[in-house]
């Protein structure tokens, strides 16, 4: 996408989702699962920003029209989701 908001939305949700993993993934998740708890919190914030974002992105809205109907009409299902 052209959007520097989109690029910098979509890399905070990937840092997010890639530390949540990490943290479930962690030896001391079994002893705290309070930071993984904390990382999830983070990543679906994250996440949500990025959708809501896309929502009225123009850019967003540019290149869901410029694909096939059959995509755009998942791609409006999933940012509506």
């Amino acid at each position: 996408m052209e959007c520097p908001i989109c690029r910098d939305r979509e890399r905070a949700y990937k840092a997010r989702l890639s530390e949540y993993t990490e943290a479930r993934s962690s030896a001391c998740y079994q002893v705290s699962k309070r930071l993984a708890a904390f990382k999830n919190v983070e990543m679906e914030r994250a996440k949500s920003d990025l959708e809501e974002h896309r929502l009225v992105c123009v850019s967003a809205i540019r290149v869901l029209a410029l694909l096939p109907e059959r995509y755009v009409s998942t791609g409006l299902r999933q940012l509506a989701a």
